[in-house]
């Protein structure tokens, strides 16, 4: 892993009698990350280290949702001191990202934002309430989606008209449904069943790797092979559904990581 320690150490320090050493009110047991430097003056309030955790990176899931990612996580509370402000902390921290080669996946632009290289994800979290957080997760293990229940289903569809419909699972450039797609295909049998006024869409999306003309195809297939499963194994109404192939035209992640991709590649339910 790449380690910038050295480009926050000294970097627009405003005041010459500033130091670039860690600080003697510390918090017992604390320490900077090796992969970022504390900003200069600043001190630890509070940390947590752990060989196995987890923690849920907000809005990097589909439709918005947290991302729960499992490994070596560490966290570490920086109390700010006065003179220093929050947008001076916020420039220094992203100028050492991005010249690390760090990918920024989220940021609103006013001091939190999360990037990620590899394994390693970082959340920094700079506040006007006198300090800054950071998350580090390294992961160790595959991340495994949850399946969603026919409740939570059937709340998405109501909350934001479509949701992501985790657990649906294909071979590459293949439109044939895998077994281990069942049991969320028996979540979504089970809701339309419970609902048979509900109508919807089953919209098939995919990542830009290929031609365009190759992924609208695969889309298209994928959605219908979706549809064909519920009505003739899961005894699914075909008057409530309704197949549709969008390729790579409404990605929710960028398709320059494959994180990104893989959460591109997806079935989604679009109410009618």
């Amino acid at each position: 892993m790449k380690a910038f320690r050295i480009l926050l150490l000294c970097l627009a320090l405003p005041l010459a009698a500033h130091v670039c050493t860690a600080q003697a009110k510390d918090a017992k047991g604390c320490a900077d990350s090796p992969l970022i430097a504390r900003y200069p003056g600043t001190t630890i309030y509070e940390c947590k280290d752990s060989p196995d955790d987890a923690y849920n990176f907000p809005g990097l899931g589909p439709s918005g949702t947290d991302k729960r990612l499992e490994g070596e996580y560490h966290f570490i509370l920086y109390n700010i001191p006065d003179g220093f402000s929050p947008p001076q902390i916020t420039r220094n921290l992203v100028t050492a990202f991005k010249n690390a080669g760090y990918t920024f996946v989220k940021d609103n632009g006013n001091g939190h934002f999360i990037v990620h290289m590899g394994k390693t994800w970082i959340e920094e979290n700079v506040t006007y309430g006198g300090n800054y957080s950071q998350h580090i997760l390294i992961e160790t293990q595959l991340t495994q989606e949850m399946v969603a229940n026919a409740a939570a289903l059937s709340t998405g569809l109501s909350g934001a008209g479509h949701i992501v419909v985790n657990g649906i699972l294909f071979d590459t450039a293949k439109a044939d449904v895998k077994p281990e797609s069942d049991a969320a295909l028996q979540e979504v049998a089970k809701m339309l069943k419970g609902t048979p006024s509900l109508k919807v869409y089953v919209v098939g999306h995919t990542d830009n790797v290929g031609g365009l003309a190759a992924n609208m195809d695969l889309s298209k297939r994928r959605a219908a092979a979706v549809v064909l499963s519920l009505t003739t194994k899961y005894g699914v109404s075909a008057a409530q559904l309704q197949p549709y192939g969008d390729g790579p035209y409404a990605p929710v992640a960028s398709n320059d990581s494959e994180d990104g991709r893989t959460l591109n590649r997806r079935v989604e339910l679009v109410k009618q």
